[in-house]
C-alpha cells in the first residue's frame, strides 16, 4: 500500500475549497473521466490587481488527486496571476509533504488544469490540445505535449517515471515506442541546455517493456486495494449525507436515474455516454457508449459510477455494463 501523508489524508478526506465558484472569471478543465482522472478548477481573480481572490475546485479521480486539487487552491489564494504561473506540480506535491512516485501524476493534473485557466483570464487558448496525430497515450488521454512538458519541467529520465508523471503508458503499453522516443528526444534538449548530465540522459532501448508492464499491472492491484480509494466526480464540498434506510424500489431506481444522469455531461464531454438499462436487487446494469466502448480504462468509469451510487444509497452497488437491448 502506498505511503501517505498525514497531510494528504487531511486534504483528501476533508478537502478545502471543493465545490463550485459561482463568482469565478477564469476556470481551467483538464483531464477525462472516461480514463480515470478529471480536474475543473475555478478562480475569481481581481481584474484590476490580478490577485486571485478565491478558489474551487470539483475533482473526479483518487485521494491524491483530490488532496493536490485542494492544496493547489490553497496556494493561488492571495497570489498574482504571474506568481501562480510559476507554480509547479512538485510546488503541490511538496505542500503536502510529498506525494507516492506512482501519484505524482495527481499534481501534473493541478498544474495544467492552472495554466489553462489563466489563460482562460486572458481570453487565449491553453496549448494543451493535442493535434490530429500527437495523441500519445490512448488508454488515458495524453499527448506528446503534455510528457515533453513533465519531462522538461521534472528532469524525467525514464519511462517508469513518465508514466508516474503523466500515467502514460500505465495501461496497454502500445505506446512504449513513442514514450521512449519523445523521452530520449527531451532528454537530449536538456543535456544541449545544460540542465541534465550526459550519463543521466535516456537512451532508446535502455528499458525493457515487459518489466514496465508488470510494475502497471503491480500498481493497478496496489490501488485496489489502497484506503484513499477513488471516488465520484466533480467531489462534493462536504460528505454526502446518508440516505433513508426506508427508501422504496421507485425511489432508489430515481436515485439512481438521477445520479447516472449528473454523470453524463462529463462523459459526453470526452466523447463517451452512459445510460441506465435495468435495476435488478443491488444490480445496476449501464450501457456504455461512444469512446467509453473500447477504451482501454472502461472499468475505471464504471467504478467511479459504482462509487458515486453507494455514496448516495448508502448501499453496496454493482454496475455491470451490458448492451442496450438487454433486461
Amino acid at each position: 500500500m502506498w505511503d501517505y501523508t498525514d497531510k494528504v489524508k487531511d486534504y483528501f478526506f476533508n478537502p478545502k475549497n471543493a465545490g463550485v465558484l459561482t463568482e469565478a472569471n477564469a476556470v481551467g478543465e483538464v483531464g477525462a473521466i472516461a480514463c480515470g482522472d478529471a480536474l475543473k478548477l475555478m478562480l475569481n481573480v481581481d481584474p484590476v490587481t490580478q490577485i486571485i481572490l478565491d478558489a474551487k475546485f470539483q475533482t473526479f479521480g483518487c485521494g491524491s488527486a483530490i488532496a493536490s486539487s485542494s492544496a493547489l487552491t490553497e496556494i493561488v489564494i492571495g497570489k498574482t496571476v504571474d506568481e501562480a504561473l510559476k507554480i509547479t506540480n512538485q510546488d503541490i506535491a511538496d505542500f503536502l509533504g510529498g506525494l507516492p512516485p506512482e501519484k505524482m501524476h495527481c499534481s501534473v493534473m493541478g498544474y495544467e488544469a492552472l495554466q489553462s485557466a489563466v489563460a482562460n483570464f486572458r481570453g487565449e487558448v491553453w496549448k494543451d490540445d493535442h493535434e490530429e496525430g500527437e495523441l500519445v497515450c490512448k488508454c488515458f488521454g495524453v499527448d506528446a505535449g503534455m510528457i515533453e512538458r513533465a519531462i522538461k519541467m521534472n528532469k524525467l529520465t525514464s519511462v517508469e517515471q513518465v508514466t508516474d508523471y503523466t500515467k502514460a503508458g500505465g495501461g496497454c503499453l502500445t505506446c512504449f515506442d513513442k514514450l521512449e522516443e519523445i523521452l530520449a528526444a527531451t532528454n537530449a534538449e536538456l543535456v544541449a541546455e545544460g540542465v541534465l548530465a550526459e550519463h543521466e540522459a535516456y537512451r532508446i532501448g535502455a528499458a525493457d517493456p515487459k518489466k514496465i508492464k508488470e510494475k502497471a499491472k503491480a500498481a493497478k492491484a496496489q490501488q485496489g486495494e489502497a484506503s484513499l480509494t477513488q471516488i465520484s466526480p466533480l467531489a462534493p464540498s462536504s460528505p454526502l449525507p446518508p440516505p433513508s434506510a426506508s427508501l422504496t424500489n421507485l425511489q432508489k431506481i430515481r436515485l439512481i436515474e438521477e445520479t447516472i444522469e449528473e454523470l453524463r455531461p462529463y462523459l459526453r464531454k470526452d466523447g463517451g455516454d452512459c445510460e441506465l438499462v435495468d435495476v435488478e436487487g443491488s444490480n445496476v446494469m449501464v450501457n456504455l457508449s461512444g469512446a467509453c466502448v473500447g477504451c482501454q480504462m472502461s472499468s475505471v468509469t464504471i467504478s467511479g459510477i459504482q462509487e458515486r451510487l453507494m455514496a448516495k444509497l448508502g448501499t453496496p452497488i454493482r454496475v455491470v455494463p451490458v448492451g442496450r437491448n438487454a433486461h
